[in-house]
């Protein structure tokens, strides 16, 4: 019998080799279990322990039931999806209708699971990992690498590769003295100017929601009584004293809906903006105009997902989420912008107010049974000055931002002189980015 040598030998690893995988073995052990400890933290801010050892939580028949439904639900919603885009392409504008989805989100803790999953990006990676790990989510999310403005092995951790800065030049400011510029990068959802009773902007086809309920009932935006529409000097501020000194627990009480029991309107030339960000959008938020700051007021609210899905079948989903307003002057007039928080982005962060914490834990309390939280900027009356395509805050992840604005309109002075009208320089659908203007005025 012959017997043949194997073709293959067996090479021992050299001792580097052998010290490198025990070097990455430990890595990944520490990084792991800097996850769990994290991730155990956050659980013990919600109420949880963490410690629950010997329950089983692999329960077969249970397991596949929830992979069964979950496959199906997903299932409904591509087809849903499929139909939706087929109308869009008719040019049918697709139309609000609530789902189960809406009920069931409620009676997840988003809340919880936001501050969890920012725990979880705020773990530090180790340096060796950091690119794979960026280049990834950027895959994932068609993010653009060649404009961060630094290596990605020196963002520490997910959250700092969120809110990361960009490249000198990457967003240029439009010079334009009357031009007004979009504060984000983001996909322009809804625009126009505000008109008729109650200040609404359309969600979506067949569900409006109220700009005084998202701004606040103590808010400074421009109205007047329902009469008084035709009437000129219409860029005044018209709202009575007692709109102003409107108890918050009535708006509570009627939320999302503001109870007024005289009609108002907004005043000619009061415009809105909404652009969506999507989670590999650049997540900072800039000045569109120069302006001064003067209130910012923090409303605590779920933390429902804002995708197109979730636009059509929530009610009222920007009113009803997490949002910071800042509300300011400029040379038009009235300016607000309101940062709206999302599932995984409860965390907003402002540049103008480091100290600002958002998504803070609520015992025993309802998220609308307060008063959002208020700031006048001092020197009051002046506040705090910022200049166009000044950096102002930022969002973890995507999301959404409301802009409210008075702009200049065609109206016949005193002196005979008359001034152009704004106009909007986008359409629905448009991808813009921070610094190229919004709309214009001559």
């Amino acid at each position: 019998m012959k017997f043949r040598a194997p073709q293959r030998i067996f090479i021992l690893p050299s001792t580097s080799h052998l010290n490198c995988v025990r070097k990455h073995g430990r890595n990944f052990t520490s990084f792991f279990r800097r996850i769990q400890t994290s991730v155990q933290a956050g659980a013990s801010v919600g109420g949880g322990n963490g410690s629950s050892q010997g329950d089983s939580y692999l329960v077969p028949g249970a397991t596949v039931a929830t992979l069964l439904m979950l496959g199906a639900l997903h299932a409904r919603r591509l087809y849903d999806d499929k139909k939706v885009e087929e109308a869009r392409e008719r040019g049918i504008e697709p139309e609000f209708k609530s789902d189960i989805k809406a009920t069931f989100l409620r009676l997840i803790p988003l809340r919880l699971v936001s501050r969890c999953w920012g725990h979880l990006t705020n773990v530090e990676l180790p340096v060796w990992l950091r690119p794979y790990v960026h280049r990834a989510w950027a895959r994932a999310f068609h993010s653009n690498l060649e404009e961060v403005a630094l290596p990605l092995d020196e963002y520490a951790s997910l959250r700092e590769f969120f809110i990361r800065s960009l490249k000198e030049g990457c967003r240029p400011i439009d010079p334009d003295l009357q031009c007004l510029v979009s504060p984000v990068d983001g996909t322009v959802l809804r625009f126009g100017e505000l008109k008729g009773a109650g200040a609404m902007i359309e969600q979506v086809k067949g569900f409006s929601y109220s700009v005084v309920a998202l701004l606040g009932a103590g808010s400074l935006l421009p109205m007047m009584a329902g009469g008084d529409t035709d009437e000129e000097g219409s860029g005044q501020e018209n709202s009575s004293a007692d709109s102003r000194k409107k108890s918050w627990w009535k708006i509570s009480l009627a939320y999302p809906k503001v109870l007024d029991p005289v009609s108002t309107c907004p005043v000619k030339g009061l415009f809105y903006c909404v652009i969506y960000l999507k989670p590999g959008d650049y997540h900072r938020i800039h000045s569109p105009v120069d302006w001064q700051v003067l209130v910012r007021r923090h409303f605590s609210g779920h933390l429902f997902p804002m995708n197109e899905r979730a636009v059509r079948t929530i009610r009222n989903l920007y009113v009803e989420n997490e949002r910071v307003v800042l509300e300011g002057l400029w040379q038009e007039g009235y300016m607000a912008i309101a940062a709206i928080g999302a599932t995984n982005i409860g965390s907003i962060k402002l540049f103008i107010e480091p100290e600002l914490r958002t998504n803070k834990p609520k015992r025993g309390k309802s998220l609308h049974s307060e008063p959002p939280e208020e700031r006048v900027y001092e020197p009051e009356g002046v506040g705090i000055t910022l200049k166009k395509g000044d950096e102002m805050a930022a969002f973890n992840m995507g999301s959404t931002v409301v802009l409210v604005f008075q702009a200049p309109v065609s109206n016949l002075h005193k002196n005979g002189d008359s001034k152009s009208e704004f106009k909007f320089s986008i359409k629905r659908g448009d991808r813009i980015r921070a610094g190229e203007a919004l709309g214009r005025w001559a």
